[in-house]
């Protein structure tokens, strides 16, 4: 199993400062941005600077580049710098079929994964064949500020407008094997708004949060986490099963509900993503 993603931090690549903040913070992972957080007559340097930090390492999180989209003047640009890099992880904004993935993955070198962002009204009605693009391709991260732009949706505090897009995502996401990320909060100071929006996206099956800010790292982590609670429930679930009277069983009764075989694989995988975040720093 791979390493939790419960908590992805955006950074500026054209802040040195944010980038050196970045090597001790506690999200899972961290993206040096060089796309909306980079004014275009900072591109090149940001680019340069991504590069230097991909290459110097010593990252306790993950280290992944946002890079620009290739259809402006400086995505190719970005790949081709990153190329021998050894970055670990490329995320493409604005992605709006197939062919873009495949573009990029002509680009890209080595072991390198991608994520790719679904942030316009195109990309919803494409998505599935957007994830079943292949190759490097092992996320999809919905982009909600430019999504709720491009159609035109009003200011919602449970989004309202963007559900079917969340529970789209997601189960586009599973049936294709890949990461469901769920968008950023806006509100650097709303905790209570933030946890709120992060027990969404959990109830609705994402596997972690987009940030803005490490402020919000603590309240993702803790909500996409595994719980201690949930870890218990799901050793009962594995210790029943493994009782001889369950032998043969497809199902068993469990502290007053019925519990399934396939309650069992959840509960196994629960545990399994429990030992890796146990681990994390």
């Amino acid at each position: 199993m791979s390493r939790p993603v419960r908590s992805v931090l955006y950074l500026p690549a054209s802040n040195a400062r944010a980038i050196e903040k970045a090597r001790g913070l506690d999200c899972d992972v961290a993206v040096l941005d060089l796309e909306d957080a980079v004014a275009p007559e900072l591109k090149a340097s940001a680019r340069a600077a991504a590069v230097t930090a991909v290459r110097e390492g010593g990252f306790g999180p993950r280290l992944g580049v946002r890079i620009n989209a290739l259809d402006t003047e400086w995505g190719a640009a970005d790949l081709a710098a990153l190329g021998d890099s050894g970055v670990s992880l490329i995320v493409a904004p604005k992605v709006e079929g197939a062919a873009t993935v495949h573009a990029i993955a002509a680009r890209m070198r080595g072991a390198t994964e991608l994520w790719a962002m679904i942030e316009t009204p195109a990309a919803v009605i494409r998505m599935e064949a957007i994830a079943g693009a292949g190759g490097p391709l092992k996320g999809l991260m919905l982009g909600v500020n430019d999504l709720a732009t491009g159609l035109g949706t009003g200011p919602s505090d449970d989004r309202e407008p963007l559900k079917p897009w969340l529970a789209a995502t997601v189960a586009v996401a599973r049936t294709c094997g890949l990461l469901a990320l769920d968008g950023v909060y806006n509100r650097i100071d709303d905790r209570v708004g933030l946890g709120a929006e992060c027990r969404q996206g959990r109830l609705y099956g994402f596997d972690g949060k987009s940030l803005i800010h490490p402020s919000q790292i603590e309240v993702a982590n803790a909500v996409f986490g595994i719980t201690e609670d949930a870890a218990r429930q799901a050793e009962d679930i594995v210790r029943a099963f493994a009782h001889p009277d369950a032998e043969g069983r497809g199902a068993i009764r469990l502290n007053g509900a019925m519990v399934e075989r396939l309650h069992l694989e959840a509960a196994r995988a629960l545990l399994a993503r429990y030992a890796l975040e146990q681990g994390l720093p």
